[in-house]
């Protein structure tokens, strides 16, 4: 396990216009995921390629919970399409279908907030020319991005 300075996510929010889905990719550590969803104490307990065992669906509805995308002021559910570990870093991606037309885009990111004071979750959102980036923390949760 590798020990790390900082309490950071990484979010990045895609939109494919050819399958009307989001295409989102999370970061975060290892270690603090395994603390913040209490799904074990030991990356050894779960596989994290093995897509049939039971641990993704716990994973999924983590982030499902934890991170809540809402457009055009309707929430959308994720599921998982693949995730992977290296370097004590757990990289999900997920696929949120999504509508045609794209007014707002809502993100709440409560990854790791009621563990750290410090936490920074940063996103990116990109929809066809638009791209914005905001970093959310603690106690600035939700940003809702109008979309041009």
């Amino acid at each position: 396990m590798i020990i790390h300075p900082v309490h950071v996510s990484l979010l990045s929010i895609d939109y494919d216009r050819d399958s009307d889905s989001f295409k989102v990719f999370v970061k975060v550590y290892v270690d603090d995921f395994l603390l913040d969803s209490g799904i074990s104490d030991n990356v050894q307990d779960i596989d994290f390629s093995d897509l049939t065992l039971p641990e993704p669906a716990r994973v999924v509805k983590y982030f499902n919970e934890k991170i809540v995308i809402y457009v055009n002021d309707k929430q959308l559910s994720g599921k998982l399409t693949d995730m992977n570990l290296a370097d004590g870093e757990l990289n999900v991606n997920l696929l949120f279908n999504a509508e045609k037309k794209i007014n707002t885009i809502t993100v709440k990111n409560l990854i790791m907030t009621s563990l750290y004071n410090d936490q920074s979750n940063m996103i990116i959102v990109r929809v066809n020319d638009f791209e914005e980036g905001v970093k959310l923390t603690s106690e600035k949760t939700e940003q809702t991005f109008n979309i041009k």
